[in-house]
């Protein structure tokens, strides 16, 4: 039925408008598949960790989905990582580049949205005799105030919402790059610690160790002196001793290195008065962590979510270079007043209103349009090669610790049956020197084999809790505390920041 009131001239605008509202918001990107993980289905060292018992014990916690406050045990090393966040340089540039991600997501949804300003202008101006009509003046004034509406695109083929889409998954993945800067930091700093920690232990060992050798290097003096040792005896234990003062000067440089390392991370002007005196005894972290199944790492793994999300941003902007081959229409307009007084401007009767719509279709470019979209499809390309790099990358970095943790738990075993078996011998050989039964070059050879067995015993306990912190980062753990983390998997920028609207 036909509306009265309506004119034919009116019915085909309004036709065409509804049309064109109805388009609004098409995509031309193409359907996104995520790339099938180039992994296997299982860990290649899973049958060694299975038999050790180090990640299918039942009290073994998931290292993706351990928090690094539970996965840390000392206190001391829990306020070193709470500073670091705090106050790492490294850090905080990379949380800048977020908010700079951030502001640039939203200066391109921007332009999903009309843009309205109050506008002003005014033209004054002197007309040749031949050109104005007869009667006007030669010198003519025009003023013109209002709200006004600048070129605002109907987003037919969805040009302007893909390239938002591609600035949104730009942001996501910084916002992605930020989360693994922090699980990366939390590791760094326990692996620093774990150093600087092991090294004070083999120090005080060395210390130990040279206050021993000094004695008995007197006494083998003394008996030199009364001739009942011989100078093969004591120039064997002045080198014994010699040979741990070495050790002990690259102790000391390897803890202060470590130190110099942590004080870094921190970012604090002075760390010493947060470092302990002594080193910790027994162990700083979680033992048993289950690293779980490699398709877990599609989740978990902060670096290969920012990988499919630059995936996600490139093919939202093939979407923006085919809209690219279509007509454009945006719409310009002004309502308002105008006058040739300016005094006259805002008096009843001045009132005017303009409205100018334009279309623009590509004709010829010179394959400039077509490049575009070439260029958007490489892209993606090269985001998918990018996306499976990133996934095998770390694939091997969570085997390479499990296979390290597994075999260091069994090295730590081994070395410790060493030392003990070393330590023994020591006790023994020095009986059987003080008894007379062996000379003093057994002896001694049972002195160098004792400290040589306690210090790679440190060592491997060092190791292992460092591996231990490794495979923590691989898997993506550390993190997971945050409540934005889970909606940052998903992709939901409304569970993220709540105050930026929906794509």
């Amino acid at each position: 039925m036909r509306n009265p009131f309506m004119s034919s001239r009116t019915r085909p605008a309004l036709g065409a408008l509804a049309t064109a509202l109805l388009l609004v918001g098409c995509s031309l990107a193409p359907t996104y598949h995520r790339p099938d993980a180039p992994i296997p289905g299982q860990w290649t060292d899973g049958a060694k960790a299975s038999q050790s018992g180090a990640a299918t014990t039942p009290a073994a916690s998931a290292a993706a989905t351990l928090d690094w406050q539970t996965f840390v045990t000392d206190e001391t090393l829990r306020k070193l990582i709470d500073l670091s966040l705090a106050n790492n340089r490294d850090l905080r540039q990379t949380l800048l580049n977020v908010e700079a991600a951030r502001a640039q997501y939203r200066v391109q949804r921007a332009d999903r949205l009309p843009g309205i300003q109050a506008e002003g202008s005014g033209v004054r101006q002197r007309v040749p005799d031949d050109l104005r009509a007869p009667g006007m003046p030669s010198v003519q004034s025009s003023y013109q105030a209002g709200i006004g509406l600048a070129a605002f695109e109907l987003d037919l083929f969805g040009r302007v919402r893909n390239l938002s889409e591609a600035a949104l998954e730009e942001y996501l993945a910084t916002e992605e790059g930020a989360r693994s800067a922090r699980i990366s930091l939390v590791a760094e700093v326990i692996q620093a610690y774990l150093t600087r920690n092991g090294a004070q232990q083999r120090y005080l060992l060395a210390s130990r160790t040279l206050e021993a050798r000094e004695v008995s290097l007197q006494l083998i003096d003394q008996r030199l002196q009364l001739g009942a040792a011989t100078e093969l005896d004591y120039q064997e234990a002045l080198g014994l001793t010699q040979q741990v003062r070495a050790e002990l000067e690259r102790v000391d440089r390897e803890f202060r290195q470590a130190g110099n390392a942590l004080a870094l991370l921190v970012g604090v002007s002075d760390v010493r008065p947060y470092l302990p005196a002594s080193p910790a005894p027994g162990t700083l972290l979680v033992q048993d962590l289950a690293p779980g199944t490699p398709s877990e790492l599609l989740t978990q793994r902060p670096d290969i979510r920012a990988a499919e999300h630059r995936l996600l941003g490139r093919n939202a902007s093939i979407g923006a270079a085919r809209a690219a081959f279509f007509p454009r229409i945006s719409l310009t307009g002004l309502f308002g007043s105008s006058s040739a007084e300016l005094s006259n401007l805002f008096e009843s009767g001045q009132r005017a209103w303009s409205f100018a719509p334009q279309i623009t279709l590509p004709i010829f470019d010179g394959g400039r349009n077509r490049a575009n979209l070439d260029l958007a499809r490489m892209r993606q390309d090269m985001a998918v090669a990018a996306y499976e790099q990133t996934i095998q990358a770390a694939f091997r970095e969570v085997s390479d610790a499990l296979a390290a943790t597994d075999t260091l738990r069994r090295e730590e075993m081994a070395q410790q049956a060493l030392a003990q078996s070393t330590h023994r011998a020591l006790r023994l050989s020095e009986e059987r020197y003080r008894s007379g039964a062996d000379d003093y070059l057994r002896y001694l050879d049972a002195q160098r084999s004792d400290f040589a067995s306690q210090m790679a015993l440190v060592q491997i306990e060092t190791q292992r809790q460092i591996a231990l912190a490794t495979l923590f980062r691989a898997m993506g753990g550390g993190w997971r505390g945050e409540a934005s983390a889970q909606a940052g998997a998903n992709g939901g920028a409304d569970a993220i920041f709540p105050n930026i609207a929906t794509r």
